[in-house]
C-alpha cells in the first residue's frame, strides 16, 4: 500500500561515506534533509580495509575538511594509529593516513548524523525513483512509503545488484552479508542509464592471540602530533601498532596450483578489479618473479580481536585461504575469523553525469560514490560532499559548485570521472594530478576554506582563524623577502654548520631560505621574528618561499587553462552539424556534452584538430550572432 512519508529539500539514498558528507552538507547549508539507508547499524561502516588516507587520499580528507566536511574530524577522534607518508620526498606527496577504529568511526559518524538538526535518518529500502518529465521528485522505498523532495542523492556504494564470490560459491548480498538492493538497480536501468559490472575484494580476517608477532615487523605511529582537520586540537597519544610480515615461496605455491579454483580465473567473476588493489592470486600471476609480497596485520580496533590481513585480498575457496595463511610467517597458527570474499556490483557509466555530479538522464538526480565507478572511502565521500553541496545549491535556488582540476584533488577525481570515465575501479594517485605542487597535504585551508564558507559550511570563528593565518603567513614572507643577511662571522658559521657555501655579499633572507640546506631555522638565528609563529604558518612560509619558482610555473599552466575553461560550449550545441570533426570525435563530444573546450580537449578520441575545428565553430557562430543583432 502506498503512502506519503513526507516532503524535503534533498533526499540522500545510502549512509556510507559518499551518503554522510553528502547528508551533512545538505543540512548544513539549511536544506532540510531525508537520509534512507538499508541498516543504520552499517552507518559509515568499512567493509574493507579500516583506514583512512594515504597517497593521495590523504590529502582528499584534508579537502573535504577544509570545504566543512566530517571525515577528518570522525577519523581525529577514532583513530588507533596515525603516520604521515613519504616524509623524505618533497611536500607535494606528503600524505596523512590513519589506522581506525572501525566500530568506533561508525558510532561517532552515527552519532553526528543524529544530533545534526536538519538531517532526518531512516531505515529503508529505497526501490525506484519518482520520476516526471524526466525530472526526479523523490522515491519510494520497499514498504510503499513515498517520499517527495527537489532533489535526490543516490550513494549505494557496492549494494546494486551485489553479489559475494568464495570459491565457487556465490551468493547475492551486499558487503559484509548485508542485504543487496537489486529493484533500484533494475529501476535505473529502466530509466535509460548505462550500467557496468566492477568487482572488488577483501582480505580474511584473523583473531590476534594466534598471532606470533615475535615474526613480524612492528610498524608504530608517529610520535608527532598529527591531524586530518584543521578543527583538531585534541591528540590521541596510546596508539596501537600495526605489523609487517611477508608472503613466502610456499604461498606462491599453493596460489599457482590452485588458480584453477580462483572465480577470477575459473570466469565465476565477470565484473573488472581494480589494477591498483589486485587480489593476490592477480599478484602471483602478474608478477611471477618477485619472490614474496608485503602483508600488513592491522588491528580493526581497541575492542577486538579481530585483524585485518592487508595485501591478502582474495575469493580462494576458505579451505584454501586457510592454508595460504600457514605459510606466511607469524601466522602459521592464524585462526580465521571472516574468509576474504570479492564481491560484484553495478555502477553507472560516469560519463552520463555533468561535472556538478547531477545525471544528464534524470534532472535534480545527483549520484556519489563507488556507484560512479570510483574505489575507496575518501573518493566516495569527496563526492559525497561536493554532490551533497549541489543538490542542496539547486534545492535552494542557488548556483552550484564546481571544482577544477587546479582547485583539488576532488575537482581531478570528479573531472576525469565524468569527462574520460572508467574502465576499472577508479583509484586516485598523485600521478592523476598535473597540478601537485599546488594540490599538497600542508595547504588544503589555504585552497579551499574560502569555498567552504561561502557554501555556509565553515564557521565564522574558523573563518576569522584561517584569514589570520593567511595575513602571518604573508606578513612573514614580506618580512624574509626584505630582511638583508651580511656575510658575517656568526652568518657563515650558522651556514657552514647547515653544510652550505659561504656568502660573497649581502643576501635576502628569502633567497638564502631557497638553498637547500637552509630551514627556517637557521633563518630565524640570522634574521629572527619578533614573535615566535604558529607552525603551521612557518610550514607554508618556508614551502611557498622554498618552492616559488617551481609554484609559479604550475600557477602560469593554470591560467592558460583557465582561458580554455571560460570558452563555453553551449548546451544545445549540435556536433553532427560541424563539418570536419573526426567520426570518433562526434561520438564522444556528443556522449560526454563538455561544458568548455579545456575538458572538450581532456575527453580520450578528441585530437588537438578537433579542437581547433571545434574552436573555429564557436568563434563563427559568435559572429553570425554578432552580424544578425
Amino acid at each position: 500500500m502506498e503512502y506519503h512519508g513526507g516532503s524535503y529539500d534533498v533526499i540522500i539514498v545510502g549512509a556510507g561515506h559518499a551518503g554522510c558528507e553528502a547528508g551533512l552538507a545538505a543540512a548544513r547549508m539549511g536544506a532540510k534533509t531525508l537520509m534512507i539507508t538499508l541498516n543504520l547499524d552499517m552507518v559509515a561502516f568499512m567493509p574493507c580495509n579500516p583506514s583512512i588516507g594515504g597517497p593521495a587520499k590523504g590529502i582528499v580528507v584534508r579537502e573535504i575538511d577544509a570545504l566543512g566536511g566530517e571525515m577528518g574530524k570522525n577519523i581525529d577522534k577514532t583513530y588507533i594509529q596515525m603516520r604521515m607518508l613519504n616524509t623524505g620526498k618533497g611536500p607535494a606527496v606528503r600524505a596523512l593516513r590513519a589506522q581506525a577504529d572501525k566500530f568506533l568511526y561508525q558510532h561517532e559518524m552515527k552519532k553526528t548524523l543524529e544530533r545534526e538538526p536538519n538531517l532526518t535518518l531512516l531505515q529503508g529500502k529505497v526501490e525506484r525513483l519518482i520520476v516526471e518529465e524526466g525530472v526526479c521528485k523523490g522515491v519510494m522505498t520497499h514498504t510503499g512509503a513515498q517520499y517527495c523532495a527537489k532533489t535526490v542523492v543516490i550513494t549505494t556504494g557496492t549494494f546494486l545488484r551485489g553479489e559475494i564470490i568464495i570459491g565457487d560459491i556465490k551468493y547475492s548480498s551486499g558487503p559484509n552479508n548485508q542485504q543487496p538492493s537489486i529493484k533500484l538497480s533494475e529501476h535505473l536501468e529502466e530509466l535509460g542509464f548505462q550500467l557496468v559490472r566492477f568487482k572488488t575484494g577483501t582480505p580474511p580476517r584473523v583473531n590476534s592471540r594466534s598471532i606470533d608477532y615475535s615474526k613480524t615487523e612492528i610498524q608504530p605511529g608517529d610520535d608527532t602530533p598529527q591531524a586530518f582537520s584543521y578543527e583538531t586540537t585534541e591528540y590521541i597519544t596510546d596508539q596501537l601498532p600495526c605489523w609487517l610480515t611477508y608472503t613466502t615461496e610456499e604461498t606462491h605455491r599453493i596460489i599457482d596450483e590452485n588458480l584453477h579454483l580462483s572465480p577470477m580465473y575459473s570466469g565465476m567473476i565477470k565484473g573488472t578489479g581494480p589494477r591498483y588493489c589486485p587480489s593476490i592470486e592477480d599478484k602471483i600471476v602478474r608478477f611471477h618473479d618477485k619472490p614474496r609480497h608485503q602483508i600488513f596485520l592491522e588491528p580493526e580496533g581497541r575492542n577486538t580481536e579481530e585483524v585485518y590481513v592487508q595485501g591478502l585480498s582474495t575469493s580462494l575457496p576458505e579451505h584454501i585461504q586457510r592454508k595460504i595463511l600457514s605459510t606466511i610467517p607469524g601466522l602459521e597458527q592464524a585462526q580465521l575469523m571472516r574468509a576474504g570474499y570479492a564481491i560484484e556490483y553495478d555502477a553507472i557509466v560516469p560519463t552520463q553525469l555533468w561535472p556538478t555530479l547531477e545525471t544528464k538522464v534524470v534532472k535534480n538526480l545527483y549520484t556519489a560514490g563507488q556507484i560512479n565507478g570510483t574505489s575507496g572511502y575518501e573518493e566516495a565521500a569527496g563526492q559525497g560532499i561536493i554532490a551533497g553541496i549541489n543538490a542542496a545549491r539547486k534545492a535552494l535556488g542557488k548556483e552550484e559548485l564546481i571544482l577544477s582540476r587546479s582547485d583539488a584533488y576532488i575537482g581531478v577525481l570528479i573531472d576525469d570521472l565524468v569527462t574520460k570515465g572508467t574502465n576499472e575501479p577508479y583509484r586516485l594517485l598523485t600521478s592523476r594530478a598535473e597540478y601537485r605542487l599546488l594540490l599538497r597535504h600542508d595547504n588544503a585551508d589555504l585552497r579551499l576554506t574560502e569555498i567552504g564558507y561561502k557554501m555556509g559550511l565553515i564557521s565564522e570563528e574558523r573563518y576569522q582563524k584561517f584569514l589570520a593565518k593567511k595575513a602571518a603567513i604573508e606578513k612573514e614572507k614580506k618580512r624574509l623577502q626584505a630582511w638583508i643577511i651580511k656575510p658575517t662571522d656568526q652568518v657563515q658559521e650558522v651556514i657552514r654548520q647547515a653544510g652550505g657555501s659561504e656568502l660573497k655579499d649581502g643576501i635576502r633572507a628569502s633567497d638564502l631560505l631557497k638553498r637547500p640546506e637552509m630551514t627556517y631555522e637557521h633563518i630565524q638565528l640570522l634574521a629572527p621574528a619578533e614573535e615566535q609563529l604558529p607552525s603551521d604558518v612557518v610550514e607554508q612560509v618556508e614551502i611557498q618561499i622554498k618552492y616559488e619558482g617551481y609554484i609559479e610555473k604550475s600557477l602560469q599552466q593554470v591560467e592558460r587553462l583557465k582561458k580554455m575553461e571560460n570558452k563555453k560550449i553551449p548546451e544545445d550545441i549540435d556536433y553532427d552539424a560541424i563539418t570536419g570533426l573526426a567520426t570518433e570525435a562526434r561520438q564522444k563530444l556528443k556522449q560526454v556534452r563538455p561544458l568548455s573546450i579545456a575538458q572538450a580537449s581532456r575527453i580520450s578520441g578528441v585530437n588537438p584538430a578537433d579542437i581547433s575545428i571545434l574552436l573555429v565553430y564557436l568563434e563563427q557562430g559568435r559572429i553570425a550572432r554578432v552580424s544578425n543583432e
